[in-house]
C-alpha cells in the first residue's frame, strides 16, 4: 500500500470527537482547505447540493453554544461550519446523504491538519426554522450539521473500533 492510503487509513482510524480548544485562531488557509474538503464529497448525481456558513463572531459562537443541547463547546471554539443543503437543487433525503459527506470530509481533514472538530447534529424538523432566522437563510437552504472546530486542548486516545456482530454478508443475521 502507497503512503497515501495508510495516511488517509490512520486519519480514520485515529480520529476522534474534540470539543476543548485552545484559543488560537484557525488562519483563513486552513479555513479554505476545510471548505475545499467539503466541496470535494461525492454527490447524487453531481448536484452538490451543499452550503457552507463560516462562523467565527464570538457573539454567534456564545448564542450557538446556548441553543443546542449538545452546542457547549462552541463557546470556547474560534470556528463553527454550518453545513447547510439547498432543495431547489436536491431532495431532501439525498441532501442529507451529501451534506454528510462534506461533513465527514472536513473532519478527517480538520484531523490530518492537527485541529479538534466535532460533528454537532441538526435536528431539521425543530431546528431548521432557528437557524434559518439566525443565518438569514433563504426558507430552499436547509442546515444538516453543524462542525465545532479548534485546535485542540484535550488528548482523546483512539481504539479498535470494529464489531464482528454487526458486519452480515449477503444477508442480516442474529
Amino acid at each position: 500500500m502507497g503512503t497515501t492510503i495508510m495516511d488517509t487509513l490512520q486519519a480514520i482510524n485515529t480520529r476522534k470527537s474534540i470539543r476543548k480548544y485552545t484559543n488560537e485562531a484557525i488562519s483563513d488557509e486552513m479555513i479554505h482547505e476545510l471548505l475545499n474538503s467539503g466541496f470535494c464529497a461525492p454527490s447524487a448525481r453531481n448536484r452538490r447540493p451543499w452550503h457552507f456558513v463560516v462562523i467565527q463572531d464570538r457573539a454567534k459562537l456564545k448564542k450557538l453554544s446556548e441553543y443546542g443541547k449538545y452546542y457547549k463547546m462552541l463557546n470556547e471554539a474560534p470556528l463553527a461550519i454550518l453545513v447547510c443543503g439547498d432543495t431547489d437543487l436536491l431532495e431532501h433525503d439525498y441532501i442529507i446523504n451529501d451534506c454528510s459527506a462534506a461533513v465527514q470530509n472536513i473532519l478527517l481533514s480538520a484531523h490530518a491538519m492537527g485541529l479538534g472538530a466535532v460533528w454537532l447534529g441538526v435536528k431539521i424538523d425543530s431546528m431548521k426554522e432557528w437557524y434559518q432566522t439566525e443565518f438569514e437563510l433563504p426558507q430552499h437552504i436547509i442546515p444538516v450539521a453543524c462542525i465545532s472546530i479548534g485546535h485542540p486542548d484535550e488528548i482523546r486516545e483512539s481504539s479498535d473500533r470494529y464489531e464482528e456482530s454487526k458486519v452480515h454478508y449477503e444477508k442480516f443475521t442474529r
